[in-house]
């Protein structure tokens, strides 16, 4: 934290209206607001990349009332996707932040889709935890989609995105207000005291939009110890703690940072996210079963939510593994890349996948039958999972499989905001003047569990909000 005396105001190397930290989903969407709104803007970001994490999600994003959920006759509204939610949560979330992502869900989309130019794909996911289908993809099923988009945004709005500029702690004013950041201009990460500093005003307002920390392995091992080094992520190297930290150090509320997510559905034949993360989100998961082959049964409800999933999946002796048919696995784009790579495997027959996977046939060709049984009937009676009439696709030679290892995927964790994304005070409990903060960086949404497809969604939700309010802010 760095502030002058009372009644000194700060001295700057340069100002800009609104400064955003963090060129992803979420920085990105502030951003544009703030700059749609007459302000300018600078954009901050400590990679020589822009879009952290975002750059590389699979570009979901769920939608209540989604559009082509009328087509289908499918009933959905707000209020179902908070139920959702809350449940996944198990209650932790925070109301009014669930209603404010669930309500604006689908202006969130359609601002994607009608003013960002995102193409997405013809039919909707069922995702974890979700009661019906409503999580929309990119035609190429990856979030650097809607990042270039973003970008392109950025550029004919005249944003200016400075890389390698990390934030070293937050400004206060005479009064307490955030009125800006020290920055190192030219950062090497991960070299914490590279490049050269900086001081950079912000005469309206700063938002917070850095992202998790599921690299930072001694800041999460300190809230969650069982997420060892030895763990993978799914994340991108930078996605570490210390904006997260600089925002604590002023008093903003930490809430929920004990909760990190473990994504049920990555390889253990790839590294980090891979290519059949999404052929298991998309196709094998839906349209698939999970079974351990150890057994050669099923073990879950393939559409429960994350955190059971991943809990079932670690489960002692466990080794689980998805099992679809080539019916729904060529609906996958990027199919042949996986079979390429090898996280993917295709098999013509079911006995020769039982006997190069070492799992007792009769066992799992009696799995199989009774599942197709189920698909038919349209009834789970194993684990309870929905079974819509449009997703029932007999898992059917060839057969193709992912080995699957869960992996640290999301922080669920954060600093506490309130609807309108304005930091909270963790003494008074009141908004911090001039700080705003949204996407991942951000801790209430989601509570214990966050539902697939609902990261993006928040992120275009609150980084618009934020970008929004901190435009009005007087100067």
């Amino acid at each position: 934290m760095s502030g002058p005396r009372p009644g000194n105001p700060p001295a700057f190397d340069e100002s800009f209206e609104v400064l955003v930290i963090g060129s992803g989903f979420a920085g990105l969407s502030a951003a544009i607001e703030a700059r749609l709104a007459g302000r300018s803007v600078l954009v901050i970001e400590k990679m020589a990349l822009p879009g952290g994490n975002s750059a590389l999600s699979g570009g979901l994003i769920a939608v209540a009332n989604a559009p082509l959920l009328a087509r289908d006759g499918i009933a959905d509204s707000p209020d179902l996707l908070a139920e959702d939610m809350f449940k996944a949560g198990h209650g932790l979330n925070h109301p009014d932040l669930v209603r404010a992502a669930a309500a604006g869900s689908l202006e969130a989309f359609l601002w994607c889709r009608d003013f960002l130019g995102v193409v997405f794909a013809g039919s909707l996911h069922h995702g974890g935890g979700h009661s019906v289908p409503r999580i929309y993809s990119p035609e190429n099923c990856s979030g650097s989609v809607i990042l270039q988009a973003l970008l392109v945004k950025c550029r004919e709005l005249g944003i200016p995105i400075r890389l390698q500029t990390a934030l070293e702690a937050f400004i206060l004013d005479g009064d307490g207000r955030v009125a800006g950041a020290e920055v190192r201009a030219g950062h090497i990460f991960p070299q914490a005291q590279s490049g050269t500093p900086r001081r950079i005003g912000a005469t309206r307002g700063v938002v917070l939009a850095s992202g998790g920390y599921c690299q930072d392995i001694e800041f999460r091992k300190i809230h969650d110890p069982g997420l060892a080094g030895a763990l993978e992520t799914t994340n991108h190297p930078g996605a570490t703690a210390e904006a997260l930290v600089s925002a604590l150090k002023i008093g903003a509320t930490p809430v929920h940072l004990s909760w990190i997510q473990m994504g049920p559905w990555t390889s253990r034949d790839e590294v980090g996210w891979g290519v059949s993360t999404m052929f298991s989100v998309l196709v094998g998961i839906p349209h698939g079963i999970m079974i351990d082959a150890s057994t050669g049964k099923r073990f879950v409800n393939e559409l429960a939510d994350r955190l059971s999933r991943s809990r079932e999946m670690v489960a002692a002796g466990r080794d689980p593994m998805l099992i679809v048919g080539g019916r729904a696995a060529r609906q996958y784009p990027n199919l042949a890349q996986g079979l390429k790579r090898g996280a993917i495997r295709r098999y013509d027959t079911l006995e020769a996948l039982a006997q190069d996977q070492s799992i007792d046939f009769p066992a799992l060709e009696a799995t199989l039958r009774h599942f197709n049984l189920s698909l038919r009937d349209g009834v789970d009676d194993e684990f309870g999972r929905p079974l819509a009439a449009h997703e029932r696709f007999p898992i059917e030679a060839p057969y193709h499989l992912v080995r699957l290892r869960p992996k640290i995927h999301y922080c669920n964790g954060g600093i506490q905001i309130d609807a309108g994304a304005r930091a909270l005070d963790i003494a008074s409990h009141r908004p911090i003047p001039g700080l705003y903060a949204a996407g991942e960086v951000t801790g209430g949404v989601h509570g214990a569990c966050r539902l697939g497809g609902m990261a993006i969604t928040e992120c275009i939700v609150f980084g618009r909000t934020a970008g929004v309010n901190a435009s009005r802010a007087k100067d």
